[in-house]
Parts: C-alpha cells; structure tokens; sequence
C-alpha cells in the first residue's frame, strides 16, 4: 500500500487555542485604546502572527513604528505562552485523536502544516506529539496561507505528491492554500465559510472511518 500525506492545520483544527490568541491580541488592542471582539478575532484565522497586528492596528487606525510593532509582537507571544503552558489533554478537540490513531495503525503519514511557531510545545502538552511524523510551522516557512508553501513543505519531507495530500483546515486562508497546492482540501467548522473545501465537517466527531479508507484508497 503506498501511503497518503494527511496534513492537519493546528489551531482550530486539533486544539482551540484561538480562545488563548484572542485574550493575548485583545491585551494589545485594549492598551492601545482599540475595541478589539471576538468578531474582530475571526479576521485573523489562519493568518501570521505579522499580518494579525497589522489587521487590528488597521482596525483602530493606529500608526506606529516598526520598533514599536516588534515590541508589541513579542509581548503578545509571551502572554500567549501563558496562556499555552496549562494545557492538557482534555483540550484537544473531539474526534481528533480517533482520526489520528486510525490513520497512524493503517500506515499512513501524518504531518503538521501551521502558521503557529509555537506548534511542537502545544502538540506535546496536549500528549499528540508522537503522531506526527513531520512537523512544518511558521518557523519554517517565509509565506503565510492562503499561499501553500507551509503544505508543500510538509508533503515533500514525507516524500509523498501533492496530489497524493490530504489537508484538514479551519481557515478559509488554509483551504485556499490547499486547493492551490493541488491536494484534498477537508474543511472543518462551518461548511458555508469553508465554501472552497472539497468536503465538509462540523467537527472530527462526523469523520468515519469508511470516509478515512475511501481518502487512503483514492
């Protein structure tokens, strides 16, 4: 059997940390006098940490220096971190590590594609670590989704095509990445957001494990 690439975005797809995210930009906004929601938050998924600043600056049409943005981008990775450092297990999403021993016990490769830097940390507090047979962050990538660099990457050191891919996404960005790296584009969460997937879940709960076969058997 020649195996598949199964490549799975990390937040918002094995754990929910955009909830720690949102606390950490909001700190920011909040100092800087800018109404930074929840809705705001959505604006940033899939997005780097850069491009995240620079959407809520706009938001508050606040100017400042490069000096300043790199301070303010530092501070926000280390409330982060915080935030980060307590997480358990119970915090990985439902269905996830069903999905994942499936694809691990049926030989297949499993990879990380992510625009966090801080993946591997998360993906060992949460006890998941060990699934992964490769991992690609934002520390190693110089283009942000919707381009498929972060994708291409992760086939490539499994040495598996693209088109032999597969890519579980939250983010419109991430699906737009995979679509154009040419592999399977899965998008979990609302399926009227995710409009460009190729299939839809809720969440990794509604993935059987007929569907899993039919994606290692295409």
């Amino acid at each position: 059997m020649n195996p598949k690439a199964f490549i799975f975005d990390l937040d918002g797809v094995i754990v929910d940390t955009a909830k720690y995210h949102y606390l950490a930009w909001q700190k920011i906004a909040n100092r800087l006098g800018i109404d930074f929601t929840h809705e705001h938050n959505e604006l940033l998924k899939g997005v780097s940490r850069i491009r995240s600043l620079d959407i809520i600056l706009g938001l508050g049409n606040v100017e400042a220096s490069q000096e300043d943005k790199d301070k303010w981008l530092v501070e926000k990775n280390e409330d982060y971190l915080n935030y980060i450092v307590n997480m358990k297990e119970d915090e990985i999403l439902p269905g996830v590590v069903t999905v994942l021993q499936y694809l691990k016990d049926n030989g297949q490769k499993i990879a990380l594609g992510s625009a966090s830097k801080n993946a591997r940390p998360i993906l060992e507090k949460v006890g998941v670590l060990h699934f992964f047979d490769v991992i690609v962050d934002g520390n190693d990538v110089t283009n942000a989704k919707p381009d498929p660099e972060v994708f291409l990457r992760a086939a490539q050191m499994l040495d598996i095509p693209a088109d032999k891919s597969i890519v579980f996404e939250d983010a419109v960005a991430g699906i737009q990445a995979a679509n154009a790296a040419k592999m399977v584009s899965i998008g979990i969460g609302d399926a009227t957001t995710l409009n460009e997937a190729q299939y839809n879940f809720n969440d990794f709960t509604e993935i059987n494990t007929d569907f899993l076969q039919t994606l290692v058997n295409k």
